[in-house]
């Protein structure tokens, strides 16, 4: 009897670590919707980022680093585009949330209003990336990408 009550709480401690590895995931990592370049761009249909809400992706650059960045589509209208990290901040690894119409920065608190990512860069702000739309895509060059891999590299 002492036997089996053993192996039941062995049992239920190792189910126990696999609903908290699998959460962690999905709370920590999950966030992220990957994606895989194309003739040297990235292409997100503009019908699954035009809600408000930020969107996050990651992709590989060249140099082979993970760069994770979030598109949102603003107040104003205007689907924007940046590296979930910035100037000041990078080496945290712990990039932005969305809170209404603000990306907020998890490791020092500040916030910034999405209708301002891509018009200002440096410091604290999202550290932005040139997109366009073209035929119902929104398309961020990998050429920008990797230009900002460095941003990413603490992660």
């Amino acid at each position: 009897m002492k036997n089996i009550q053993q192996r039941a709480s062995i049992l239920v401690v190792v189910l126990a670590i696999i609903l908290m590895v699998t959460s962690a995931h999905a709370f920590f990592g999950g966030k992220f919707k990957k994606l895989k370049p194309r003739d040297g761009h990235v292409t997100i249909k503009v019908d699954k980022v035009d809600d408000g809400q930020a969107h996050y992706f990651k992709v590989i650059a060249d140099d082979g680093v993970r760069v994770d960045f979030f598109v949102v589509k603003s107040s104003d209208g205007i689907i924007r585009a940046a590296i979930d990290s910035c100037d000041v901040c990078y080496r945290s690894g712990k990039g932005y949330v969305q809170q209404g119409d603000f990306m907020v920065c998890t490791n020092c608190g500040r916030k910034f209003a999405t209708d301002r990512i891509n018009e200002v860069k440096g410091g604290c702000n999202p550290a932005p990336l040139a997109r366009e739309i073209n035929g119902g895509n929104l398309v961020i060059s990998m050429a920008d990408i990797n230009a900002n891999s460095w941003y990413c590299k603490f992660k």
